[in-house]
């Protein structure tokens, strides 16, 4: 060991001995004056020395935060290697509003910022638009799992607010905050080349005036309450004139619970009913059922003998008031009836939807037993407008919706707004308002549906019966079609099997033939080449 390296061992050493010396003075002096024992005073003093640490921390991050949020934060000094003083790069600037809105609601972190150079606030014609990154480590659920406590720090309410997340980043977020409650002002209806040209079926608009809706009704129902005297109606009416101009050819089974809610359609309707009568709604739903199977039944046999599957002709059934059909009167009888109507109404709904049959249900009573469990669980979008508390909200969103990613409480919506409403579809809420369009647009959509329907029939009664017969089984997408079939879609109803036989062969001018297994029945290559000798 050289000179100067005893030296400056024997100093160290010299300057242990006496922190230890201080420190043991400084005890005994507290042992002292508190009248403790060694280990409490121990204890204590530790403890005392973290706190002290703790908020010294504190009070660095908050002096650091504030000097960031006003663009100039100072610099740090730090330790380099070599213990060479050196000056630490400094703190990039936050943007204030949202740091503290973003802390405060736990979305971030006490020592994370939102940085002034990834954040923007634009005004735009409703609000404030806010555009920034998050910082490492949280992403956009973090604000949207928060955003009535963020709405909350930015002094407005839960419905003031509307976000996005983006594509590209999921630290990315747009987030926009309304000047105003939403819907203060209507927005005007639509027009037909918006409606047509919507990324699916449009059923209002958001609160930006964008038009908001859902993808497909192929695959998916759906339920929509609310308390009276809210829009329901009017808006099926607008969702009704939507389907009629963008959604093509369908077919539109109606019941009026309300006797004259659902009128204006009547004319382009597969079947309307205007009633409130639980035995007529039991009836459509056998119907429709028994149509569902049917269809079933085509989709089996084409996925047998390895062809195509069938492609069917969209059928909408829309309920108003359907509570009153689920409903009885305590009599055995009645709960009987109850119980059978829904479990036909939860098949259709449920199992329906492959064979291209999906419903429409609407109820002004959504209690707890307005429209039974079994059946309303069955629905994939949801539309609920102001009700009076969260269990009646629960009832039509579902039991577990206020756990979901930024719920919307419908309770929270203002009565006065008719049409307003939350829309959850996918796991994601939006808040909406359905369309109002005035009478004269409803008729003139109508009458052109009607009128093209019309000529539609009339240019399927003019050809002939073995075009039609072509037609239908090609449509079906079959090589070998069996009498029994193709004879009630031709109009004969006789049902013994020599007549229907005989009559069916002499309206076609075709000999029927047989399948493999004995089928009597016609052939498409025979009744093609039927009509080329007829042409």
């Amino acid at each position: 060991m050289s000179g100067n390296n005893g030296d400056e061992v024997y100093g160290q050493a010299a300057g242990a001995i006496g922190v230890l010396a201080i420190a043991a003075g400084g005890l005994a002096a507290i042992k002292d004056m508190l009248g403790l024992s060694w280990t409490a005073t121990v204890l204590l003093t530790v403890g005392v020395l973290a706190a002290l640490g703790y908020l010294a921390r504190r009070l660095r991050t908050a002096v650091r935060r504030l000097w960031a949020s006003r663009g100039a934060p100072p610099a740090a000094v730090h330790e380099a290697p070599g213990d060479v003083p050196a000056v630490e790069e400094s703190a990039v600037a936050a943007h204030g509003e949202l740091t503290v809105a973003l802390t405060t609601a736990g979305a971030i972190g006490p020592d994370q910022i939102i940085r002034a150079d990834e954040a923007t606030a634009t005004t735009v014609q409703t609000g404030t638009l806010y555009e920034f990154l998050m910082p490492a480590g949280r992403t956009y659920e973090d604000v949207e799992k928060r955003l009535g406590v963020v709405a909350g720090t930015l002094g407005v309410t839960r419905l003031h607010m509307r976000l996005e997340r983006s594509r590209d980043n999921e630290r990315r977020v747009r987030l926009l905050k309304l000047n105003e409650p939403p819907f203060t002002r209507p927005f005007p209806a639509p027009t037909r080349q918006q409606i047509e040209s919507f990324a699916g079926v449009p059923l209002g608009h958001d609160v930006t005036g964008e038009l908001v809706g859902v993808e497909t009704f192929s695959n998916a129902s759906l339920l929509v309450a609310g308390m009276t005297q809210m829009g329901k109606t009017t808006l099926v009416n607008g969702l009704i004139t939507c389907l009629l101009i963008a959604y093509g050819d369908f077919e539109l089974y109606l019941l009026d619970g309300k006797f004259c809610g659902l009128t204006r359609f009547e004319r382009v309707s597969a079947r309307y009913e205007s009633s409130d009568d639980p035995a007529v709604f039991e009836a459509m739903v056998d119907e429709l059922n028994a149509r569902s199977d049917r269809r079933y039944a085509e989709r089996m046999e084409a996925i047998r003998n390895r062809k195509p599957a069938p492609e069917f002709k969209p059928v909408i059934l829309v309920v108003d008031e359907a509570a009153d059909f689920f409903a009885h009167d305590e009599s055995a009888k009645g709960k009987e009836r109850a119980r059978r109507i829904a479990e036909k109404t939860r098949s259709l709904v449920s199992k329906s939807l492959e064979a291209g049959i999906a419903t429409v249900l609407m109820t002004q009573r959504p209690s707890h037993n307005a429209i039974p469990v079994n059946v309303r669980d069955q629905f994939q979008y949801r539309l609920c407008l102001y009700v009076a508390s969260e269990g009646t909200a629960k009832v039509a969103l579902g039991d577990t919706y206020f756990g979901t990613v930024a719920p919307i409480n419908p309770a929270l919506l203002d009565p006065d707004i008719k049409g307003q409403g939350v829309l959850f579809s996918k796991g994601r809420s939006t808040l909406m308002r359905g369309f109002n369009f005035p009478d004269e647009l409803i008729w003139s959509v109508v009458d052109e549906v009607h009128a093209r329907k019309s000529q539609a029939s009339l240019d399927k009664e003019s050809q002939s019966p073995l075009k039609q017969a072509i037609n239908l089984v090609q449509e079906r997408g079959l090589d070998f079609i069996p009498t029994a079939e193709l004879a009630p879609a031709m109009g004969i109803t006789d049902t013994r099997p020599v007549t229907r036989g005989k009559s069916l062969s002499k309206l076609l001018g075709v000999p029927p033939g047989k399948d493999s297994a004995g089928v009597r029945g016609y052939w498409l290559d025979d009744l093609l080449a039927a009509a080329r000798t007829d042409a």
